[in-house]
């Protein structure tokens, strides 16, 4: 809904065919991943998974070329009505919500021509990045502060400065002063990045030591151990939110930290990201005092597309008096 102005109600209809195939490509690409004879495109496309793979795509595209056309509808008549306030409002007068395809759309109109490929490209790139890598962070961090007892307390502590007993929605007011949340989130996301290793193609040559690596190779930057580098984070894992403090941060290599890629191809959403985090974590947490059941030293993690824990994550919720 966020993205593209449309429920499609993912929670409720797992068989929708929408979920379904957003799913199946993720497991393909990992598929693809884990055997070497697939990665080289002709003998991918001799496998039975390029077609899967394409009737997926079709799915996928579809959906999404069909809801930017009619957003852009809906835009163009909002934009021919003399009344501008009509446009901005709703029937009872509240200021009406745009979804990130509106605001491309806008953009568009305003700034540059971009084709329905491009808007479903952005689109498409927020969808599939957005789901299961936030579910990560969220779940990540609520493990880890629930092994801490002292590091849940300085969050408790930030969230009733903040919103004492109350119960009131979370404003982008509050957010910005979430500021301890927000470290315990990044650091969450450095011991365990949702997304641990990334993909990229060199440009130009490399020279790493005695390594040349021409240009057109595709590299893997392996994300989880980046992070643990002792040299960038003492004690490296040691789950420390201090570590995200600016007197801190401003010690390190831009890239010593990189959940969210970096350069002019990292993520787009990571600020909407992190509101997406603050605002959940802060909601749970004023209800509840999270205890992690799982110990640390027991926990198997999967390096799959997404770092997930390989038997979930045992969480005790206790409400709070």
């Amino acid at each position: 809904e966020t993205a593209m102005g449309c429920n499609i109600n993912a929670q409720d209809n797992s068989d929708s065919d929408y979920v379904k195939a957003v799913y199946r490509i993720g497991a393909l690409v990992q598929l693809r991943q884990a055997r070497p004879w697939l990665q080289p495109n002709i003998f991918f496309r001799l496998s039975g998974y390029a077609k899967e793979q394409d009737a997926c795509l079709k799915i996928l595209h579809k959906f999404s070329y069909d809801t930017i056309r009619s957003r852009r509808r809906e835009y163009l008549e909002m934009k021919q009505k003399k009344d501008a306030a009509s446009s901005e409002e709703d029937v009872i007068g509240k200021k009406k919500r745009l979804a990130f395809l509106d605001l491309l759309l806008e953009y568009s109109e305003q700034q540059t021509a971009l084709s329905d490929n491009d808007l479903r490209e952005e689109v498409d790139t927020f969808m599939f990045e957005g789901h299961d890598t936030t579910a990560a962070a969220i779940n990540w961090s609520l493990y880890l502060i629930g092994c801490y007892p002292e590091i849940q307390a300085r969050v408790d502590e930030e969230l009733q400065s903040i919103f004492g007993d109350s119960d009131r929605p979370v404003t982008m007011a509050d957010l910005r002063e979430m500021k301890y949340t927000e470290n315990c989130i990044k650091e969450a996301l450095r011991l365990f990045p949702s997304v641990p290793v990334l993909a990229r193609e060199l440009k130009e040559e490399v020279v790493i030591d005695k390594y040349r690596i021409p240009a057109g190779t595709t590299v893997m930057v392996v994300t989880y151990c980046i992070h643990r580098d002792p040299a960038q984070f003492p004690k490296p894992e040691v789950f420390d939110p201090d570590r995200f403090l600016p007197e801190n941060v401003s010690k390190r290599h831009p890239y010593a930290y990189i959940p969210f890629s970096a350069g002019p191809r990292n993520c787009i959403g990571q600020k909407f990201a992190l509101m997406e985090e603050k605002i959940l974590l802060s909601n749970i947490l004023r209800k509840f005092r999270v205890e992690s059941v799982t110990r640390r030293e027991d926990l198997r993690i999967l390096g799959e597309l997404i770092l997930r824990p390989e038997n979930g994550n045992t969480l005790k919720l206790t409400p709070r008096a």
